[in-house]
């Protein structure tokens, strides 16, 4: 009792954050170094150092997870359902934490000491952020740390630190007046827009789903940030229209690209002729569409550069959506949850999704996972999303309540906000939407194919670490995944030929010729030593003497790091005793001391530093480097060495 009472604090936040570490992981939460990832990894180190203040050496935070568990696993089910997974993310973080935070804390307390020494009551934040930058020590960790002491640290300043070290490393840019700061402004164009019964209370109508097409007044024109009455050949322009079918990025999913053009005949965006060109009429122009953004509330511009014409405010005009690139990107959306699906049947329900990037070109999924798939794995999950495209069922989209949608058993991200109403994505087994069983059931606002058969195929790329716990699939379908095919399939002839075998006998004629390669490899390795052994030899009959120990400096071309290895364990054989040498093959070094002259206070690594060069190792054997073009020059020091070391 009277150990709880005097570790009072660090209980209760062992405890506490423990609790809400377990829940975090369990929603997928994993630690991480950004956004809600990197709230847990707080959570978790903090949890961690406390525990050190009370002595706990080793990872310990796993057991008290399971004591939460057990305590609430009845009434949240995801804990016990995910309890391998708490378990695992809890016990990494904390090792890797331990391996931070001894540097870190050190150099922390000799700051504070400094500081305490000068009576000043708060630590420089850019020294705060140094110590972040360089050990990895987070400034809550480091704030905690300093006011156990008494003291605080500049939070302003370790904030500058960081955005300065961002921008530098081309990770922030300084924000332009189209880049956040023109929310006022837009806001106010709109409000005008509003007051002139151009548009209504909502402001711009968005509907990506139904309406790739859309017909309107030009309402809005802004260049360079100055809302402007007509936008010329070239300018990069801002248009708002009284609706959109274009999708604004989202989810993951990047925006949608097209064309504004006057509403006149005029040719089709793939037959326009030259930039630039007088086509059609007077008055007749064209925008070509690469971003929509919403710029403020109700406020959502398309933006592009005018390829031809003059657009001006009043102006009819047709907004039409890339459909052929649009479908490209429907195609990985709905690949997408296909391989969500996967990954839970293969990896288990903790493996969700922590971000992702849906392009025309390629898909990129991001999931919690503590460990590199496996390759059967891998091949297993691309198996399960090409069976369930070649099921071709129905992809249902609806709009409903929040709440109708988790009764229903929708899943959703975890942090991510949503509306009272939302978007859901389920793609069915039966072709009977109305009774089919749910494959996969999300929200999701992206826009999606009617059917899985319409992705074509899915090939993934590769899998690889994107974070600490998060791994990441990068993947293509449809023409992205032809396209793969045919090159790999290309190469794979081009090998056949090179090989002059069939297509079906490569991977047999590669093995053969890899086993060939082996014992070539080895011959020539035999090879160097007995080419080495040779000049060794010869040169221990000249070998020098000084003040009674033998000393041999030998340069040996073309020869490899294990055969002076080798050459090394041939001397201290000849001369177990009184024996020290230098061996060298192109600028690679190796020194070797007998085990009496290391007791005499020679070290191998001395006997290169000795002669130039740089190295270490034990003792009785150290390997290094010597400057290239010097190496004979210095191979002449090797007995002056030794006579200073037996000094």
């Amino acid at each position: 009792e009277k150990e709880m009472l005097d570790n009072f604090t660090p209980y209760r936040v062992i405890c506490d954050h423990t609790r809400s570490a377990a829940f975090l992981i369990a929603d997928g939460v994993v630690p991480g170094n950004g956004g809600r990832n990197y709230v847990t990894r707080m959570i978790i180190r903090r949890a961690a150092r406390f525990g050190t203040k009370i002595g706990l050496k080793e990872p310990f935070l796993a057991k008290v997870a399971e004591a939460v568990i057990a305590e609430y696993g009845g009434f949240y089910p995801e804990l016990e359902k995910n309890k391998a997974t708490i378990l695992d993310n809890l016990t990494r973080e904390e090792i890797r934490f331990a391996r931070t935070v001894e540097a870190g804390t050190a150099h922390l307390e000799n700051l504070l000491s400094e500081l305490r020494a000068s009576k000043q009551a708060a630590l420089d934040g850019h020294k705060a952020f140094d110590l972040y930058a360089t050990y990895g020590l987070p400034f809550e960790i480091s704030r905690d740390i300093a006011r156990e002491g008494g003291l605080d640290i500049d939070e302003a300043g370790f904030n500058a630190a960081k955005e300065a070290h961002s921008k530098a490393s081309g990770g922030g840019k300084a924000m332009g007046k189209l880049g956040g700061e023109d929310s006022e402004f837009f806001a106010n164009i709109l409000k005008d827009l509003q007051k002139k019964k151009k548009l209504g209370a909502n402001g711009v109508e968005y509907d990506p789903y139904n309406s790739p097409r859309v017909e309107g007044e030009v309402l809005a024109l802004i260049v360079n940030g100055e809302s402007v009455e007509s936008a010329s050949l070239d300018d990069v322009v801002e248009v708002i229209l009284p609706k959109t079918g274009f999708y604004i990025e989202s989810g993951g999913q990047v925006n949608d690209e097209g064309y504004i053009r006057s509403l006149t005949p005029f040719p089709s965006p793939t037959g326009r002729g030259g930039r630039g060109q007088g086509v059609g009429g007077e008055g007749e122009w064209q925008i070509e569409v690469t971003a929509v953004r919403r710029a403020a509330a109700g406020a959502i511009t398309h933006i592009g550069q005018v390829i031809s014409g003059h657009p001006k405010v009043g102006d009819k005009a047709v907004a039409e959506v890339d459909m052929a690139r649009r479908h490209n990107i429907m195609r990985n959306h709905t690949a997408t949850h296909l391989l969500h699906k996967a990954l839970h049947e293969v990896l288990g329900d903790h493996a969700r999704q922590a971000g992702s990037l849906v392009a025309p070109t390629h898909l990129r999924f991001d999931f919690t996972q503590p460990d590199a798939m496996t390759p059967e794995q891998i091949e297993r999950v691309e198996q399960m999303v090409n069976e369930a495209i070649a099921e071709d069922m129905p992809v249902n989209k609806e709009t409903k309540s929040l709440d109708q949608a988790r009764q229903e058993g929708a899943m959703a991200l975890f942090g991510e906000k949503y509306g009272e109403t939302v978007h859901t994505i389920s793609i069915l087994e039966s072709n009977v939407p109305d009774v089919g069983k749910k494959y996969s059931y999300e929200l999701c606002g992206g826009t999606h194919l009617d059917r899985t058969s319409d992705i074509g195929v899915f090939l993934i790329v590769s899998e690889g670490s994107a974070a600490a716990g998060i791994r990441r699939i990068e993947a293509v379908t449809g023409r992205g995944a032809y396209e793969l095919i045919n090159k790999r399939f290309k190469t794979l002839k081009q090998a056949a030929g090179a090989l002059k075998s069939s297509v079906e006998e490569v991977p047999v004629k590669v093995d053969a010729l890899q086993d060939e390669v082996s014992e070539l490899k080895k011959e020539l390795a035999n090879l160097r030593v007995q080419s080495a052994l040779s000049a060794f030899n010869l040169q221990l009959s000249n070998i020098q003497t000084v003040n009674g120990v033998n000393v041999l400096g030998i340069e040996i071309p073309h020869a490899d790091v294990d055969a002076l290895r080798f050459l090394a364990d041939k001397f201290r054989e000849k001369y177990p005793k009184a024996g020290a040498a230098v061996l060298v093959t192109g600028t690679t070094v190796i020194a070797v001391v007998t085990e009496d002259l290391v007791k005499q206070g020679m070290k191998a690594g001395d006997l290169i530093a000795g002669i130039g060069g740089k190295g270490g190792g034990r003792p009785n054997l150290a390997q290094g480097s010597l400057p290239d073009g010097k190496v004979s020059e210095m191979m002449m020091k090797v007995a002056k060495a030794v006579e200073e070391k037996l000094k």
